[in-house]
């Protein structure tokens, strides 16, 4: 089973509001970005971590070279959709930077310690992304 299979069956798990095979549901949200060269919508599932009002996700890639797909689409359109819980709202997509970052990416990495394995596999800053609800 391919990622996109994967990725699928635990959009459906989530959407149906009951368990996630091998996943913490409280821990996981489902983000629609719009594809930055095709224009169309893509949902994809990923753990998040509540700071206050807003909620982080991290670019990390399972440290792979490469920035994640959905990570390139909002920043070329930061308008996506979450889908958290039983809620679904708009928000807007932001990467943190400069001493926010540096805060924010080092409480992720005490709280996630698999978040520093992924940073010494790569060369690039692993974004921090901040979904903050539109207004």
């Amino acid at each position: 089973m391919d990622i996109s299979q994967i990725n699928q069956r635990v959009i459906e798990q989530f959407r149906a509001g009951g368990p996630i095979e091998g996943m913490h549901r409280e821990r996981l949200l489902l983000l629609t970005t719009t594809g930055a060269r095709t224009g169309q919508p893509r949902t994809t599932p990923m753990m998040f971590h509540p700071d206050g009002e807003r909620l982080l996700v991290i670019a990390s890639n399972s440290g792979a070279p490469r920035h994640p797909h959905w990570y390139l689409n909002l920043v070329a359109n930061p308008r996506v959709t979450v889908e958290v819980g039983d809620e679904r709202y708009d928000a807007i997509a932001s990467t943190a930077e400069g001493a926010e970052r540096d805060r924010l990416w080092s409480m992720l990495k005490q709280t996630y310690p698999f978040f520093a394995e992924h940073e010494q596999a790569v060369e690039r800053e692993i974004p921090v992304v901040i979904l903050t609800r539109a207004a």
